[in-house]
């Protein structure tokens, strides 16, 4: 009996390893010959640098690249405002595919002015980056760290916290109102959803092709849907025993992750483009991010307007959503302003709208409770399309 399985073990192996094998010949062959001819010819080799980061300090500047091609490139001149300028680079001017460098200049910048900085190569193609308002890079330390933590506080924290006060109101809503406060909720949430989109997109022209932006964009929603997808099912099985409010409590806190990573993803874009002088925080940005990002409480309250007499703990459990929605800003601007990563922005952007989606597509259906039809009553579309003009209208605050 043992020769057999054991034969059988073998044949499995090798109908699993075989297509491997054959590829890895299939690679070796086209390395070693390639198509014929091709190879032979004298082509010009790719080259791309990509621009990560400038860093700015008294009277220098610091540019972070990386060899974003498949060829090695060699930095031969840097200019400066079409100004040719002494620079030093390490490791060294050359690098490898993949490699991360970093030039410096001694330049006597001027706060405020813009810079354009081309890198010429060895074989004169150039790479072009802007400083748009030069101002010193943020270091670590108090002042700084307080001027984020407050920033997201301002954005993040106090408008979730206000929306969650209009609770006592919400609470009010019977009936088809309460249908319509759940369809006005999934407005909202769509709207956020294609928001943190739009901004992950926006994100990935900052990364490097080689990083693959739309892999990570694919990778970060699909596992939050997959993820919440998940949870849902597990909650729903839950929640037939333990009563419609565990399946409110549930769903306000999964509007509350969702929320809270795209306000991540949010914070990590206001912190970097604070720490480079790209926005003018003034009072009108801050009160804009306050009146849209109000509305984020809202949905996060109205699952619950119905079934909180049978929460237990429902103040706690409210707190603990809005700090769950609004506190990820904070973190954002702080990574943001001190150590930006636009892979992880647009990572944490993506899984915010996954789950966002997700959550709307959850509330949707437990409104449908299997008759999808029964969803676009007149009352229920007003709802869902005043979503979507609330969180349109107050983006027009939404200055920088």
């Amino acid at each position: 009996m043992e020769q057999p399985d054991k034969n059988h073990r073998i044949k499995f192996l090798g109908s699993a390893l075989l297509p491997i094998i054959l590829l890895l010949v299939l690679l070796f062959v086209f390395l070693k010959f390639g198509p014929l001819g091709v190879f032979k010819a004298e082509l010009p080799p790719i080259e791309e640098v990509f621009i990560q980061r400038f860093i700015l300090e008294p009277e220098q500047i610091f540019i972070e690249i990386i060899n974003d091609g498949p060829e090695p490139v060699t930095i031969a001149q840097v200019s400066v405002n079409e100004v040719f300028w002494q620079y030093t680079m390490e490791p060294s001017k050359t690098l490898l595919p993949l490699e991360k460098g970093t030039i410096k200049l001694n330049y006597p910048w001027i706060e405020g002015d813009p810079y354009r900085i081309t890198l010429i190569a060895s074989d004169g193609v150039t790479f072009e980056g802007e400083i748009g308002v030069a101002t010193e890079t943020p270091k670590f330390n108090f002042l700084f760290f307080k001027t984020f933590v407050l920033l997201g506080i301002y954005v993040g924290v106090i408008p979730v916290l206000l929306g969650l006060l209009w609770f006592p109101f919400l609470k009010r809503l019977r009936g088809k109102w309460y249908l319509f406060l759940l369809s006005l909720t999934v407005g909202l949430l769509i709207f956020l959803g294609f928001d943190a989109l739009s901004e992950a997109f926006e994100q990935i022209e900052n990364l490097p092709q080689a990083f693959n932006g739309i892999g990570i964009l694919v990778i970060g929603f699909l596992l939050a849907v997959l993820t919440l997808s998940a949870v849902s099912y597990k909650t729903q099985q839950h929640g037939k025993a333990k009563g419609e409010h565990y399946q409110a409590l549930v769903f306000g806190y999964l509007i509350a992750f969702g929320i809270g990573l795209h306000n991540l993803g949010e914070g990590l874009a206001i912190g970097s483009a604070y720490a480079i002088g790209e926005i003018a925080l003034g009072a009108t940005l801050v009160i804009g991010f306050m009146i849209h990002n109000v509305t984020e409480g809202i949905a996060i309250v109205s699952p619950l307007t119905r079934t909180f007499r049978q929460i237990k703990h429902f103040i706690p459990h409210l707190v603990l959503m809005g700090l769950i929605a609004s506190a990820p800003t904070i973190i954002g601007t702080l990574i943001g302003g001190f150590a930006y990563s636009a892979a992880l922005a647009v990572f944490f952007l993506a899984i915010g709208a996954g789950a966002i989606f997700d959550v709307s597509f959850d509330i949707t259906n437990q409104m449908a409770k299997g008759q999808w039809l029964s969803v676009f009553t007149i009352t229920n579309i007003l709802g869902f399309i005043m979503g979507l003009f609330i969180m349109y209208l107050t983006g027009f605050l939404v200055v920088g």
